[in-house]
This record gives structure tokens, C-alpha cells and sequence, in this order.
């Protein structure tokens, strides 16, 4: 599936991919022998949190053995499990990638992403630069605490849910069904479209 075919035309917020940039993404495909499908959930709420997360589509297209097919709209959103008003807002956007690296190796590329725009592991729900999250691999279920697959809070989570279907409205969750079915059962209080924002797709 190209990356134009994943967003949808009659959406008005997200915008086509040039055909230039699909043929090159498609191109591209043809380095990677047996790709798996992932998606990674991004989110920033200190700092330019815009060119954070822009920073962040980048550095996963500069992974060898990762391409990007699709970035979502952007969404901001009130923090999540802390009181309302204790932190600024997050952009939170979700990319699909194809990638060769195992969850592990992809893992360890996410927190050295993270690290790279000073990401700080201090408290829990606390506020942080950048989030690099792994939603989902695949088809794989899997309990390893290291890396939870898909990711356990996923599918109660709109800012996660609601850009993963703007990109792919047929996705679904492993384990959990589609993910419009999924979002047809949280709140989208608090997660709002910035219409006036935008990712690119790098080149």
C-alpha cells in the first residue's frame, strides 16, 4: 500500500503526498528484503514541539532498514493521567513505517531518538521533549516487558487511535479489532485536530 493510498481523499486536513515522494518511498521499498509494517506513536509537549516531532520522522527515515509510508495529521492533546493544567499540551502524531529491524533493534532505535532531543526518564506521566512509542509490529502479540506488543494502552488512547486511522482507516490492532471500532469507544476529550499544522514526509 503507497502512502497516498493510505490517506484519505475526502479528508481535507491531510494533505497528498506529491507523486514524486511515493515513487521515491516505493523505491525505496526495494532495499528492504521482507519488510514488516509497524507503527510508531510520537508525542512532545516541551519545547518546539512541531520541529521535535518532525525531527523524529526524520531520524526514523534515516534508520537504515526503515522507510516511512504515511505521517498523520497532528493532534494536541491534555496530558495524560496527570491533573488538568500541570503541563502543557503534546502534539502527538503517528507514523507507518515498513522496517527489516527486529521490535528489539526498532525499540532501541526509538529510545536513541528520544535521547537525541534530551528526552529525561524521571517521573512517570511527566512531561518529556519526545515519546517514541512502538503501537504495534506487525501481527505480533507479545507480553515481553521489555517491549509490549501491541502497546497495552493503545487501544484506550485517542491521540493514538484517532491519527492511526487517519492514515489507515482499515488498521487494526492486534488482539483488539480495528482500530475504528476502537475509537467509536474512547473520548476524544482533550484531543483536538491541528488543522493548521502539518509533518512532512521526508524525501
Amino acid at each position: 500500500m503507497t502512502a497516498s493510498s493510505l490517506r484519505g481523499p475526502s479528508d481535507p486536513t491531510v494533505q497528498p503526498v506529491p507523486a514524486s515522494v511515493v515513487e521515491q518511498v516505493d523505491a525505496a521499498d526495494t532495499t528492504l528484503s521482507n519488510p514488516k509494517r509497524a507503527v510508531v506513536s510520537l508525542g512532545s509537549n516541551l519545547g518546539n514541539r512541531l520541529e521535535t516531532l518532525q525531527g523524529a520522522v526524520d531520524a526514523l527515515e534515516d534508520t537504515p532498514g526503515v522507510r516511512i509510508k504515511a505521517v498523520s495529521p497532528v493532534y494536541e492533546t491534555e496530558p495524560w493521567g496527570v491533573e488538568p493544567g500541570s503541563q502543557p499540551t503534546y502534539y502527538n502524531a503517528v507514523v507507518v513505517l515498513k522496517t527489516t529491524l527486529p521490535p528489539s533493534s526498532l525499540l532501541e532505535r526509538a529510545h536513541a531518538v528520544e535521547e537525541a532531543f534530551n528526552r529525561v526518564r524521571d517521573e512517570r506521566w511527566g512531561p518529556r521533549t519526545l515519546d517514541v512509542d512502538i503501537v504495534a509490529y506487525a501481527d505480533v502479540v507479545s507480553d515481553d516487558p521489555q517491549l509490549t506488543l501491541p502497546h497495552p494502552r493503545a487501544h484506550q488512547r485517542a491521540f493514538v487511535l484517532a491519527p492511526w486511522y487517519d492514515v489507515d482507516p482499515e488498521a487494526q490492532l492486534p488482539g483488539r479489532g480495528s482500530v475504528a471500532e476502537l475509537l467509536a469507544f474512547v473520548t476524544r476529550h482533550g484531543v483536538e485536530p491541528r488543522t493548521d499544522l502539518e509533518l512532512r514526509l521526508p524525501e
